[in-house]
């Protein structure tokens, strides 16, 4: 479990509290994972598996066929079983690769979680796969509208930061502030102003 009850509730009520001085919506989604990643295992325990033999024949020893093949075969599970060890598999997962399928699941969560549906357009995501160290704020039409898209990348980046250093309560607490002022001065809060959109954490 990465947040507890308490820092659940703490982001709730940030959010609240981010929303109550913008017609903006704040939503946050955490995962903890975007993908089990299965074929990275597989995948690099058959590449050693399959350089065994070249590394084999290189030794000053004659090896019979069926040895070579057993050792081949021994190898290949040995390192399918180390390689599902998660620190080490993501490490053997290439950046590009995480990030891609990180963006991919935080558009999927824009609409599912009905940001794209408010009445001004103003709904904004925040967020964060935490395997992938993967922070990402996705604005509706209305807010890109008026607040250029590089605004994100300050906060994005200390969020990121603090993902690192396991301080993901943290970061959600001071990427909610932020983006709260920058939604208050772009959308103020309207006197009939309604919430559309769920306060709480979203966990995947």
């Amino acid at each position: 479990m990465f947040l507890t009850e308490q820092e659940k509730q703490t982001i709730s009520d940030a959010i609240r509290a981010a929303e109550s001085r913008t017609s903006g919506e704040i939503v946050t989604v955490i995962a903890r994972a975007v993908d089990d990643y299965l074929y990275i295992p597989t995948l690099w325990a058959g590449l050693l598996a399959l350089f065994t033999p070249s590394v084999l024949l290189l030794m000053p020893i004659e090896l019979e066929a069926l040895i070579m093949y057993t050792i081949q075969i021994c190898i290949f599970v040995t390192a399918t079983m180390l390689f599902r060890w998660t620190p080490l598999k993501l490490a053997l997962i290439p950046k590009a690769v995480k990030y891609r399928r990180a963006s991919r699941l935080a558009y999927e969560q824009f609409i599912q979680q009905g940001l794209h549906r408010t009445a001004e357009r103003n709904g904004l995501l925040l967020f964060v796969a935490v395997a992938e160290r993967y922070v990402e704020i996705i604005a509706d039409q209305g807010i890109n509208e008026r607040v250029p898209k590089d605004t994100w990348s300050g906060i994005v980046d200390q969020f990121v930061i603090l993902v690192k250093q396991r301080k993901i309560a943290a970061g959600f607490l001071t990427a909610i502030e932020r983006c709260g002022n920058i939604l208050q001065e772009h959308f103020p809060v309207e006197p009939l102003d309604q919430n559309e959109l769920p306060n709480h954490l979203v966990e995947l």
